[in-house]
């Protein structure tokens, strides 16, 4: 597994930026068992399925690898993640050199298909966050269904901005797509019942099963807003999705 600390000057944040990209490579098992006069057991054949993994309030683009296991789930899983920083700014544009949400819906994509081998096909396109990045993973993937396969919400602060900002209002998006009769992407939204947020999440899933929107739904005892809930949810998701790649369903010993 590669995982790389990236800086680079972004043109629309108009500063530096990191961001830790990760890439499945040879692991130490697979290297032992190969002849080393031979190719490597794991080679990239085909541009990689590619996961871009949303911080939640108060972290940063290194947090998800810090406290989660995402880098084994995504050797395991044959897929590309992309994690970035936005402060506190939900993924939105909230002042004129805080265009988060451009960065992230216009000039991350771009930077990462030049940069590193994956894939720019809506069907090998993913979108997830916990907390505030579970709202923004709403935002972006509503905003832009032909961008993504499927989108995960983890303790989503759904109703982050309701009734303030209408371009940024999770219910104004649904509503929108439910009106233009456009289609959703797949959708995995989960929570723990003993989380905060646990009262606004079945809300809003109630409306999307209400109005037959397909929605997969985990709503789990015994976690609140942690950890321990959200590693496991990203497994969870990444088993969930519906792949159509050429890594498809050959998921990988670590």
């Amino acid at each position: 597994m590669a995982r790389m600390t990236c800086n680079f000057i972004s043109y629309v944040l108009k500063r530096a930026v990191d961001i830790t990209v990760i890439i499945p490579t040879t692991t130490i098992p697979e290297s032992l068992v190969n002849d080393p006069k031979q190719k490597p057991t794991h080679v990239i054949e085909e541009k990689y399925p590619v996961l871009y993994l949303l911080h939640g309030y108060g972290n940063n683009h290194a947090t998800w690898a810090g406290y989660s296991r995402i880098e084994l789930y995504a050797e395991e899983n044959n897929m590309a993640v992309v994690m970035l920083s936005a402060e506190n700014k939900a993924y939105n544009n909230v002042s004129q050199e805080d265009h988060y949400y451009d960065f992230l819906s216009d000039e991350l994509p771009e930077f990462i298909a030049a940069m590193f081998p994956v894939s720019t096909r809506k069907e090998d396109t993913y979108i997830a966050g916990l907390s505030m990045g579970g709202y923004g993973t709403l935002v972006h993937g509503l905003t832009h269904p032909e961008r993504f396969q499927a989108i995960g919400s983890f303790s989503g602060a759904v109703s982050m901005l309701n009734g303030k900002e209408g371009a940024y209002d999770v219910m104004n998006i649904i509503k929108h797509l439910l009106e233009t009769k456009q289609s959703f992407p797949h959708m995995y939204i989960a929570c723990g019942k003993e989380d905060f947020l646990y009262d606004a999440n079945v809300q809003l899933t109630k409306y999307l099963k209400n109005n037959d929107v397909p929605v997969t739904v985990d709503f789990v005892e015994g976690y609140t807003h942690e950890w321990r809930f959200w590693d496991m949810e990203v497994e969870r998701f990444l088993d969930w999705l519906d792949r159509s790649d050429h890594y498809a369903g050959q998921k990988r010993k670590v």
